[in-house]
């Protein structure tokens, strides 16, 4: 008797159309119909996070500076984000996929892949189910979205894209249709191929997904290398072996703050960036994980960017390590300009280990927990008195 075949793996990418503006526009009835941007106003430095489909029209996409979105549509209106708000909406939303499959990867606060191959039989086909959701959403939120559905992760994104907004697309099961859906397609449809890829295979006469198929691999190798060549040519064919990831963490934690006008005076520098790094801190704790590196930003005026990063001594998530590693960081940059721009983050996020071999000169481990219980004890009085309720002392740097 033959064995069963496998069944055919069926993923959604769920895409929630304007997410932010959409909210906006379902509970303000007098913005509907408007062009919405949500993001930081036309007066100030920053950026759009979010426009609706009517400020769109206008050419305005998030990460454009406000001040541009402002120009090319003077009369949108423009919102300060509501990030509370917003992401008690996507728990709704995310709510909503978890009734249809236990296998979700939340990408961002709006958007998700689903492996539904396992709720077939309950629900219907993938088509079915990717119906089913959007109805959801539409009825019990207000909102729309879009959905690719694909027998990959890599198909379903492209599918999610492929009619926006309140757009459902099903994609090609079999090879040779796939092949046939990518051809036409432009290459920078492929993950991995940015401005600079791009510039590099119009160099070499390839515009298109279907002109990466029918190239030489060793064209493809003399463009972008040997793995970046093998990368793209299995996505040009349709294949991603990808499964989804449950556990989905941030890599790393940052903190950035944009000032109105550039800023020269380093004892300002430093007090924007102890706040920075306070936050930084907060967040690390509330992770539970340690950072083994730590990682300064700073932009100058004319939008050159620096970027400055050390490993810790070991790694940590004591907020005074941190402050140490910035000030440690900054004190090398050189004030040629003023900043329009300061960062701190930390990357390379561990779990803790109390096995972990100790440094000779390191503080007690003792010590270590009570200065972290002490933390944790700053963090319960913010969150119930306001970030303000009470403050660490700076300690200036040594001269």
């Amino acid at each position: 008797m033959p064995a069963a075949a496998s069944p055919r793996r069926v993923f959604l990418h769920v895409d929630m159309d304007a997410f932010y503006a959409a909210i906006e526009q379902r509970d303000h009835p007098d913005y509907r119909g408007k062009p919405v941007v949500v993001g930081a106003p036309p007066g100030q430095r920053g950026v759009v996070a979010t426009a609706s489909y009517e400020a769109r029209t206008f050419g305005i996409h998030s990460a454009m500076p406000s001040r541009d979105a402002g120009r090319r549509c003077p009369s949108a209106i423009f919102l300060p984000p509501d990030m509370p708000r917003y992401k008690a909406v996507s728990d709704q939303v995310f709510a909503i996929f978890e009734r249809y499959t236990p296998f979700v990867e939340g990408l961002s606060i709006d958007e998700a892949f689903l492996d539904v191959t396992g709720s077939l039989r309950l629900f219907g086909g993938g088509e079915e189910i990717a119906r089913r959701i959007r109805n959801d959403i539409r009825s019990e939120l207000s909102l729309t979205c879009s959905i690719g559905v694909a027998p990959n992760k890599f198909l379903a994104k492209l599918g999610s894209e492929y009619r926006k907004p309140d757009g459902l697309t099903v994609l090609p099961f079999d090879r040779p249709g796939i092949i046939a859906f990518l051809r036409p397609l432009p290459v920078t449809r492929l993950w991995g191929v940015g401005k600079v890829t791009r510039q590099a295979f119009d160099r070499a006469a390839l515009h298109t997904i279907g002109d990466l198929q029918d190239a030489p691999p060793a064209l493809l190798e003399s463009v972008v290398g040997p793995h970046g060549a093998a990368h793209l040519r299995r996505l040009a064919f349709g294949d991603d072996p990808r499964e989804i990831e449950l556990d989905v963490r941030e890599k790393s934690i940052s903190r950035e703050h944009t000032f109105l006008r550039d800023e020269r005076a380093r004892h300002l520098l430093d007090n924007t960036l102890f706040e920075l790094v306070e936050d930084v801190a907060r967040r690390l704790r509330a992770d539970g994980r340690l950072a083994a590196t730590g990682r300064l930003k700073v932009r100058w005026k004319d939008f050159t960017t620096l970027t400055r990063q050390r490993a810790f001594p070991r790694p940590t998530r004591i907020e005074e390590d941190l402050q140490a590693m910035a000030a440690a960081l900054f004190k090398e940059i050189p004030l040629e300009q003023p900043v329009r721009l300061i960062g701190f983050g930390v990357a390379d996020l561990v779990e803790a280990d109390a096995s972990r071999q100790l440094d000779l000169f390191d503080l007690p481990v003792e010590t270590r927990a009570r200065r972290e219980q002490l933390e944790r004890t700053l963090d319960r009085i913010r969150e119930e008195h306001g970030p303000a309720a009470i403050r660490r002392a700076r300690t200036l740097p040594p001269p």
